[in-house]
């Protein structure tokens, strides 16, 4: 994996950095909100039903974020005095491109020049059939869980496929939970950066770094078939999903059948959840 950093031209201290104010009610994102959240709510509201408090602020958050009238700073350079109006930022985690985007840069710029060694990396993507994305969404503690499996599946193959044992030899990695795919719909996944290779020590006691051969495709298929071995065992132990010698479904408590429930299945099976259409399955192009 190759990284790059855009050079910064020098400018003098009088130059702007072509700063521009930041407008979102000029996105298309926050126009489609603006538009079409007081009706989705309206609709909601009509059939008895309610959002959690918490996604009502998501989204009165975001229509408030970087707008001036809903409060705002005033910025003043020192040599030039010239002065600025810079708007109050929502700093949100669920929908806010812009706040999303600084907080992604910045992450990434952590990952880069203090988390990760000067070693190769390598992305893994692991992706769930619909009824356990439903079950992520629906039990986020799950998700954790779930995220140990994988890791110690994926290491214990790194570690082995160098040549040694979990007890000399440890790798690493860095996991980013991704909830949507690239239609907006409900899909948990899971984006892990893993070293490419093991960390051993050498004759002398100093860490040397090993690294492996990409993954096989059969490689791939075996370690495919072991995590959905072990994850489906632990959904059973915990008592939320069943098996048998043909078929497995989820045993969902009753009372589970909430707004979100309803709004989480409709989104994670691509159809429409609320309004005259309900129900219909969404129209999506493919790029």
């Amino acid at each position: 994996m190759s990284l790059a950093r855009n050079a910064t031209a020098s400018q003098s201290p009088t130059q702007t950095n072509g700063y521009e104010r930041h407008q979102p009610d000029q996105t298309l994102l926050y126009q489609l909100v603006e538009q079409h959240y007081p009706a989705f709510k309206a609709s909601l509201e009509a059939q008895g039903q309610h959002l959690p408090r918490y996604i009502q602020q998501e989204f009165n958050d975001l229509l408030q974020c970087g707008r001036l009238e809903y409060g705002f700073m005033r910025v003043r350079c020192e040599d030039c005095h010239h002065e600025r109006l810079v708007a109050f930022s929502c700093k949100r985690r669920g929908f806010c491109p812009s706040c999303g985007a600084r907080r992604m840069a910045e992450s990434a710029a952590l990952l880069i020049d203090e988390v990760f060694p000067k070693e190769p990396i390598r992305q893994w993507v692991l992706s769930f059939p619909f009824q356990l994305r439903f079950l992520l969404a629906r039990h986020p503690q799950l998700m954790g869980q779930v995220l140990s499996i994988v890791y110690r599946t994926l290491s214990t193959h790194l570690i082995k496929k160098a040549g040694y044992t979990k007890a000399s030899a440890q790798t690493g990695s860095v996991t980013l939970i991704q909830r949507f795919g690239s239609a907006l719909n409900l899909n948990v996944h899971y984006h892990m950066l893993f070293l490419d290779g093991v960390y051993a020590e050498d004759d002398y006691g100093k860490q040397r770094f090993h690294r492996v051969k990409a993954p096989t495709y059969d490689e791939l298929n075996t370690l495919a078939h072991t995590l959905s071995h072990r994850i489906a065992r632990c959904m059973e132990k915990r008592g939320i999903l069943e098996r048998d010698a043909e078929n497995t479904w989820l045993t969902l408590e009753e009372g589970e059948d909430d707004t979100l429930t309803q709004l989480h299945g409709a989104s994670v099976t691509y159809r429409i959840a609320v309004g005259p259409q309900q129900g219909r399955k969404v129209f999506t192009l493919q790029t």
